[in-house]
């Protein structure tokens, strides 16, 4: 039984990992050319004071529209035309940190 609580461990910590590296290569991909720099007043990755800014003023929902729609200084769906919602969300927590 111990043994097998320790596999489900494992699994689940590698499923979490695996999680993160996905969001970390397509933020990457996809975010890293503005978000890194600051380019176009792009809120910076790590900038946690700017991201809790925004996420109260806006939410999460419209920040996710706003991704998914466009602004004048990113195209719609920044440069991830295969992300979802739920990736945009992802997306979104992992800078913000």
């Amino acid at each position: 039984m111990k043994t097998m609580i320790s596999l489900l461990m494992v699994l689940g910590l590698t499923a979490v990992s695996t999680a993160h590296a996905d969001v970390s290569q397509t933020y990457t991909k996809s975010c890293a050319a503005c978000h890194d720099s600051g380019t176009f007043n792009a809120p910076k990755k790590g900038d946690v004071a700017t991201w809790n800014r925004l996420n109260q003023q806006k939410g999460k929902e419209a920040l996710i529209k706003s991704t998914r729609q466009g602004m004048p200084q990113m195209p719609a769906m920044g440069l991830c035309q295969n992300c979802t919602d739920k990736d945009f969300a992802e997306l979104i927590e992992y800078m913000s940190k």
